[in-house]
This record gives C-alpha cells, structure tokens and sequence, in this order.
C-alpha cells in the first residue's frame, strides 16, 4: 500500500477544544489521527481548523497532495450560522473545486451536506447521546464499499442532536434508524466524492461515556436530554451493556 496524505478538518473552534484537551489531553480531531496511525502508522497527517480564521489559506493550494479528507464532529450546530460556521462552509466550497474524497463524519456530514444545497435541522425523533441503536443498512448501502462485511443493523457510538432533513442532489441514501432517516450518505459536490456518516465509529463508547459525564449538566438542564442525574446513570448502563 502506498504511503497515504490524509487532512482531517476539525470540527469544533480553538475555545472548545481547550475544554476537550482538559478532558481527554488532546482535541476531537485527534481521535482519527490517532485510529489512522493504529493501522497505518505511516500515514502523513495534517489537521486543519477552518472556524480559525486565516487557517484555511496555507492548505488550499495543496489540497492535491492528499490522498482523503476527513471532516469530524464538533458541538455545534448548523443553523446558528456563526462567523466559524460560515468559515467552515467556505472552506467545504474550496475543497469541491478538486477531486477528492472525503469522509464527513456527524457534523461533518451536517456541515458538508448544507455546503452542496441540502438542510439540517435539530431532530424531532430523539437524540442520539453516546450511542446509535440499530442502525440499518438500506439496499444502496449493502452494496456500498464503506459497508463492506457491515452487519444489516449494528449499533455503533454517536452524540447528535440534528440531523440532514435534506439531502443534496443526486445523495444516495446508505443507512437509517428510529431516530435518524440518514444515518449514512454518499452524494458529490463539485469534484468530490463524499462518504458521510451520523454516527461516530473513531470515538470508543467508553470515551462516549467519559463525554456524557463531562457534558451531564447541560445534557439535564440546556439540552433536556435527561430528567437528572438517576436517568443518567442509567442511559451509562445502557451502554455499558452494549
């Protein structure tokens, strides 16, 4: 196998990764970096932060040299149309005018899709927090290469709270579940293809869980995800036992 480049794009600003750093040492998008070296120690990996502004300037001229791109996961959400959102979305927009595949990962794929015309909206069925729970492969994503050797129905890590409501032009719909129709997406933007996921495969569900811990008051008191600390604990459980 040849020697891979790969950019991952992160997807939360400098200010919140410093809250991640306190949590786990080092920022979300260093989750795929670290998975990529587990089985490709040789890989080249650079990480950009495109909500930072100016950052995104020394990588386009040579987005060519790499081989992939993966855009991670991040706290934010779509529709607040923040300066680092619309940064973000620029960037997606530079990234389609080279042929290049990318892996968009939870807000990734929510950050990708509304940069090729689709729409995102907070969901209305549930919140996946730490876990998707039977995820099923449609008939497109059974024949799609990102699923091969996948079970039919898996339950994988996640941490979401919106969801694609619109896909893009011409998106071929791969995976779904009670609370989210798209759980998994490949659609092309521009010259790129791009394979997209709602849930989490690079997180461990026992850093999901460290995640919850970190993230438990506001998951009760902002998010209104649990009635209090006993749900909680139980929701912990849960996915223990998974």
């Amino acid at each position: 196998m040849k020697h891979l480049k790969v950019l991952i794009v992160e997807g939360n600003t400098h200010e919140e990764n410093l809250k991640f750093q306190k949590l786990s040492n080092q920022p979300q998008s260093f989750n795929f970096k670290d998975n990529i070296k587990k089985y490709y120690p040789d890989t080249e990996i650079d990480i950009v932060n495109p909500s930072t502004k100016n950052e995104t300037e020394k990588f386009v001229p040579k987005i060519n040299k790499y081989d992939g791109i993966i855009w991670g996961g991040s706290t934010m959400n779509i529709y607040d149309n923040t300066i680092e959102i619309k940064r973000q979305i620029d960037f997606a927009k530079k990234l389609f005018e080279f042929e290049k595949k990318i892996l968009a990962i939870c807000w990734g794929l929510q950050l990708i899709a509304t940069a090729s015309g689709g729409k995102v909206k907070k969901s209305n069925t549930g919140t996946q927090v730490g876990i998707a729970v039977d995820i099923e492969l449609t008939s497109d994503g059974l024949k799609h290469p990102m699923y091969t050797s996948k079970l039919k129905k898996f339950t994988t890590p996640a941490f979401n709270f919106d969801e694609v409501v619109k896909p893009p032009e011409n998106s071929v719909h791969l995976a779904f579940n009670k609370t989210n129709k798209i759980q998994g997406l490949a659609f092309k933007s521009g010259k790129c293809d791009i394979w997209g996921l709602q849930y989490h495969p690079e997180i461990t569900y026992r850093k999901m869980i460290t995640l919850i811990n970190f993230r438990k008051d506001k998951l009760i008191n902002d998010r209104k995800c649990f009635k209090d600390e006993e749900e909680v604990k139980n929701h912990i459980k849960f996915i223990e036992e998974e």
